[in-house]
């Protein structure tokens, strides 16, 4: 009984990969993470098999986002992020080793939490901001925290949107441009799970079961976007990532409410 709804609860969070790819509601990826860890904790598996199960389904999500958007992206952008992004994931790739699970699980939902709150702010926040042009020197600290904070919870969607946002780029741009780095980013990242074992044979077999749920979620945000108020939907994630994070912080034992 728990072993199917393990199943189903990490097939969720990796359905949110697609939905957010296909441009529906924003950051839903945000949400995969937790879900995920969740799920495999309550079958005995650490948050870190979750990450590293994440990843590559992130980097197939990646490729299909890649090739609707192609050429449709600020260049400008990714030259800015890059430097801080490298050396952000080389820090955050060590801290796999220095963080126990409970403290890597602690991080991971308070990042989701962080995350809710940040979309539940950020109209406020960039009410008052002006537009501005991006630079190396703004850009390496920003890329640096979405380094750090994507390879611990493949969480660097608000500091991303954060240096983005101000930009007041067309809809199409941001969101290509967005991919754009998010791809870079992942692939980044690849070499250093692989190093360190986050990445493994295992992974990689579990997350092949659930490879087909990306294409699918992609498929599903489209008809989404077509049919759906994006507004009482986000509402809903939010407060089911903010509900996962909470759980993550606290360490409840998940796996009680469904025996």
């Amino acid at each position: 009984m728990l072993e199917w709804k393990t199943t189903m609860l990490a097939a969720l969070g990796v359905l949110f990969i697609g939905l957010s790819k296909a441009g529906f509601g924003g950051g839903l990826g945000m949400l995969t993470t937790p879900l995920c860890v969740l799920a495999f904790g309550a079958g005995g598996k650490p948050a870190m098999f979750a990450v590293g199960v994440i990843l590559p389904l992130l980097c197939a999500g990646d490729a299909f986002s890649l090739y609707h958007y192609w050429g449709k992206w600020e260049k400008r952008n990714l030259r800015c992020l890059l430097p801080g992004v490298i050396v952000g994931v080389a820090v955050g790739s060590q801290l796999f080793r220095a963080l126990s699970d409970r403290a890597l699980n602690f991080w991971i939902g308070v990042i989701a939490m962080v995350f809710v709150l940040f979309q539940l702010a950020k109209e406020w926040v960039f009410r008052a901001e002006g537009e501005f042009r991006p630079t190396a020197l703004i850009g390496l600290p920003f890329g640096f925290g979405a380094g750090v904070t994507s390879t611990i919870a493949h969480g660097a969607g608000p500091l991303v949107t954060m240096f983005l946002v101000p930009q007041k780029l067309p809809k199409e741009i941001f969101v290509g441009t967005t991919v754009l780095v998010f791809t870079w980013i992942n692939w980044i990242k690849v070499p250093f799970f692989v190093a360190n074992d986050v990445i493994t044979w295992e992974t990689l077999r579990t997350g092949l079961y659930y490879f087909p749920l990306v294409p699918l979620g992609v498929w599903v945000g489209v008809w989404l976007n077509r049919r759906m108020s994006e507004k009482f939907f986000l509402n809903a994630v939010y407060a089911i990532t903010f509900l996962a994070g909470l759980q993550l912080v606290l360490g409840w034992d998940v796996s009680r409410l469904w025996r």
